[in-house]
């Protein structure tokens, strides 16, 4: 089986990879999904769904030990998708420390080492997005080009929009214990009602993809709760520094910030200001579609992807690539989270001091939000079920 020994205590990662060529991808999945995650932009990319065989023997030859006229024959694709730690095959640490960002960025460098590619494109959703921007902060000189899907900066950034729809869904996920369970929930996380609503051929497209996400989960596993807990803190906890941007900034690498216009998890107006920070280098892609917009999306997806693939061999000056303008006042639309003036430092500052206030209460704080929305509706269903007891009037 194709393990990579990460140097970060001893995790194991499970990877596969697909296609050949001598353009290398690497693709990051987001929070609680496989390597299978990226199955529509493996198909696209590297034209075929199977995985290589002989990984290991391909692993220990790599780039170099290529022959130079096989190396010019394949001018296609060759992508790598791995589990991240807390999911599918990979290892799970019980110690919720052990899960950041930036030591799943080791994890991901670990494995490039281990299959012998000096530079990749490097794409990642969601979760995956934020562990593509740690590695490419930690090692620019590795990343070709860098696409973040459905990405936020971390934090608060990771709270979805709070309405009623939004409050079913925190409530059925806490208390989905099965496969069947969850793939409810997820579909309605995943895509937008009206992709859902669409019918192919004489089924309902959700039905379709109900039984495609039991068979999904039933076959790799429920993810356990040191996993999920471990890659939720990963979020909560994950910040890209203003040294950290500039790096990726200024390493020449083009950017592209895909994202779904209705995406209920990752809302849109954080990925505008990621791109926004990521000036000039980024270009901002918004489809129609919500949070795994590369499954309801898939072609424009790809499109994207290679445009930005093949924009980076051409070399590409970051100021022709970019689609976002400069404001007048001389810095970029949103240049950090907030755009600070000598004027409000002071509002800054405690605003600042309040955010790591709350960012203290990390997953308690939304424990508390899941056992609040329990204990709410379990209240209702006793009060609907209670009737009112007529009392006949006394004939005195």
């Amino acid at each position: 089986m194709p393990f990579c020994d990460s140097s970060e205590k001893g995790t194991r990662i499970f990877y596969k990879r697909f296609g050949h060529g001598s353009t290398k991808v690497l693709l990051i999945a987001g929070l609680a999904g496989t390597h299978d995650s990226w199955r529509p932009q493996v198909k696209g990319l590297t034209g075929s769904a199977e995985a290589n065989v002989d990984e290991d023997a391909v692993a220990a030859v790599g780039d170099e030990g290529l022959d130079v006229r096989d190396q010019e024959a394949q001018e296609g694709i060759e992508v790598c998708c791995f589990d991240n730690r807390g999911m599918g095959r990979s290892s799970v640490p019980t110690n919720r420390a052990e899960y950041t960002t930036s030591i799943m960025a080791k994890d991901a460098l670990a494995l490039l080492d281990h299959i012998g590619w000096k530079k990749a494109h490097v794409f990642g959703h969601s979760m995956g997005a934020m562990i593509a921007c740690k590695l490419a902060a930690m090692s620019p000189a590795r990343v070709c080009s860098l696409a973040l899907l459905n990405v936020t900066g971390g934090g608060f950034e990771c709270l979805p929009k709070i309405d009623r729809q939004m409050i079913s869904l925190a409530y059925r996920f806490f208390k989905a214990k099965t496969p069947e369970q969850r793939a409810v929930v997820d579909l309605e996380t995943h895509y937008t009602k009206g992709y859902l609503d669409e019918y192919v051929g004489s089924c309902a497209r959700k039905d379709i993809l109900y039984q495609e996400y039991v068979k999904a989960i039933s076959s790799s596993g429920m993810q356990s709760n040191c996993g999920f807990e471990g890659q939720v803190n990963a979020c909560w906890n994950h910040k890209m520094t203003p040294k950290e941007l500039d790096t990726i900034r200024s390493s020449g690498f083009l950017i592209s910030v895909i994202h779904g216009r209705y995406d209920i998890i990752a809302q849109l107006d954080h990925a505008r200001r990621l791109a926004e920070k990521l000036q000039p280098a980024a270009r901002m892609v918004e489809l129609l579609g919500g949070h795994l917009v590369s499954h309801e999306r898939p072609d424009e997806v790809i499109l994207s992807l290679l445009e930005l693939i093949n924009a980076s061999k051409s070399k590409l000056q970051p100021d022709e690539w970019s689609n976002m303008q400069e404001k007048q006042a001389g810095w970029l639309m949103i240049a950090a989270p907030l755009a600070l003036t000598n004027k409000n430092n002071g509002v800054a500052s405690n605003l600042q001091a309040v955010y790591n206030l709350l960012g203290k209460l990390q997953l308690s704080f939304l424990y508390c939000i899941g056992i609040f929305i329990m204990g709410y509706e379990h209240m209702r269903s006793i009060l609907k079920t209670t009737k009112p007891v007529k009392v006949a009037a006394s004939s005195s």
